[in-house]
């Protein structure tokens, strides 16, 4: 942080204003003439908490994706379905059992079984033909949301939280004042909060197993050289399908985390592929990190733009992308 501090000074400070003023929003009890210009607070509210729990759940389908995309360089545009079928094996594990909890181990090792199918059957025919490897997974992810939709139907389906998550619990954001005086705190959904901490947690594991370990090592050194790492004795092929299954349970998990505050519903595993898409280039590839930020920014920019500019919602999305590629093109926090 201190050496980007020092190679970019000016947009540091851009950066500690902006923190400044939206911390400022988040905390003081707002004039009558800044809600005539924002609009209510429990609206501002409301719409950055929403974009940032959906950044948690974007940040889940993410992180696997670049692990396997960003990381491994293994072409997987199977990914959203993976994420679908996620969501569906959850509802069903949850909905049979009544065990919320229960749904998370069965989806990440029935999905990840899916993810180690995928890497032996696929990609390890296909190394390093990134145009084969695109459209084999485009036809397989085709294929499978076409078994889906017979299996499952075209139903929307939620996943039901347990009592002790479901409702509303009260923050110490002041969201209004009453005409008495009164103070009143903004109201937010316990299951968002827990899951988005569960991402947190997730993430920081994830950046410490891949950087501070010898697992990791070898992870990152495979991608570099396989060859070399191979002659000292490392089963690498184990370790990339060991990682290729944790990337697709991850995703199943995911798919259980947005049934369980969104739905799950055919067309999801397109609309999460490309969100993953996006968040990764604009992140960069292979970074936990950036994983984190582009999934916070994807998130925040499509709930905002859903309340304040709604004709213009996917294009700010877009906008973002295309400001990073064009100003750096590796993604911010990607390397060069």
């Amino acid at each position: 942080m201190r050496g980007f501090a020092n190679a970019h000074p000016v947009w540091t400070g851009m950066l500690a204003v902006l923190a400044v003023v939206l911390l400022w929003l988040m905390f003081a009890i707002w004039p009558p003439g800044l809600v005539d210009v924002i609009g209510n607070k429990k609206v501002f509210l409301s719409a950055l908490f929403n974009g940032i729990t959906l950044g948690g759940l974007y940040f889940l389908v993410a992180s696997g994706f670049t692990l396997i995309f960003g990381l491994m360089r293994n072409v997987n545009l199977a990914h959203g379905t993976l994420y679908l079928l996620g969501g569906y094996v959850g509802f069903h594990t949850a909905d049979k059992t009544g065990y919320w909890l229960l749904a998370f181990p069965v989806t990440f090792i029935v999905v990840g079984f899916c993810g180690v199918l995928l890497q032996v059957l696929v990609f390890r025919r296909m190394e390093g033909e990134d145009l084969r490897q695109t459209l084999v997974t485009i036809g397989i992810s085709i294929v499978v949301a076409d078994l889906m939709l017979w299996g499952f139907g075209g139903d929307f389906f939620n996943i039901s939280p347990p009592p002790w998550l479901s409702g509303p619990v009260e923050t110490f954001f002041v969201s209004s004042v009453k005409r008495s005086g009164e103070l009143v705190y903004l109201k937010y959904p316990m299951v968002r909060i827990v899951i988005f901490i569960a991402a947190v947690i997730l993430g920081i594991a994830m950046w410490l197993a891949l950087n501070k370990t010898r697992i990791g090592m070898m992870i990152r050194a495979g991608v570099d050289d396989r060859d070399m790492l191979q002659a000292t004795g490392a089963r690498i092929q184990i370790v990339f399908v060991g990682v290729f299954a944790f990337g697709a349970g991850l995703a199943g998990i995911a798919g259980v985390v947005g049934g369980t505050f969104q739905s799950v519903a055919p067309g999801e595993d397109t609309r999460f592929l490309l969100a993953s898409l996006v968040v990764v280039i604009v992140g960069g590839m292979g970074s936990i990190p950036g994983a984190a930020l582009g999934a916070l920014l994807i998130g925040l920019a499509e709930q905002f733009g859903s309340v304040y500019f709604p004709t213009y919602a996917v294009v700010l999305t877009f906008l973002i992308m295309v400001v990073v590629l064009a100003f750096r093109p590796q993604g911010l926090m990607g390397t060069d």
